[in-house]
C-alpha cells in the first residue's frame, strides 16, 4: 500500500515538473527571423531589427543581424507584430502586419 501511493506521488511530481518544459518549447518555437539584404542582393551585418507588439510584456525586442545578416527574435507570444530594420547609412525598412501564430517562425 504504501510503495503504490509513493508511486502515484511520484507520477504526479513528474507529471508538474514536464509541464513547464513544455510550455517553454512551445514558446520558443514562435519567432521572427530572417536575413537583412541591401538592393544588390548582399547580406547586412549590424543592422538593429527591432520587433514590437502589444503581444510584448515590455513592448519591444532587438536584434543585430549577425555576419551572415541573420537575425532571430524568439520567444514570441502569438499576435501582430511591426519589425523595423535600420543601419546608419541606409534607409529604415519597416514591416507591419507581421501575424505570428503559436509554433511559428515568420520569415521577415
Amino acid at each position: 500500500m504504501h510503495s503504490r501511493l509513493l508511486r502515484r506521488l511520484l507520477l504526479v511530481l513528474v507529471g508538474f515538473l514536464a509541464v513547464p518544459n513544455i510550455v517553454t518549447a512551445a514558446q520558443a518555437q514562435t519567432a521572427i527571423a530572417g536575413v537583412a539584404r541591401d538592393t544588390t542582393g548582399a547580406v547586412l551585418p549590424g543592422v538593429t531589427v527591432e520587433v514590437s507588439s502589444p503581444a510584448i510584456i515590455e513592448g519591444t525586442r532587438t536584434a543585430i543581424t549577425d555576419a551572415n545578416g541573420q537575425y532571430r527574435v524568439v520567444d514570441l507570444r502569438p499576435g501582430t507584430y511591426r519589425v523595423v530594420f535600420t543601419m546608419q547609412g541606409f534607409g529604415t525598412v519597416r514591416r507591419e502586419g507581421v501575424v505570428l501564430t503559436a509554433n511559428f517562425v515568420a520569415p521577415v
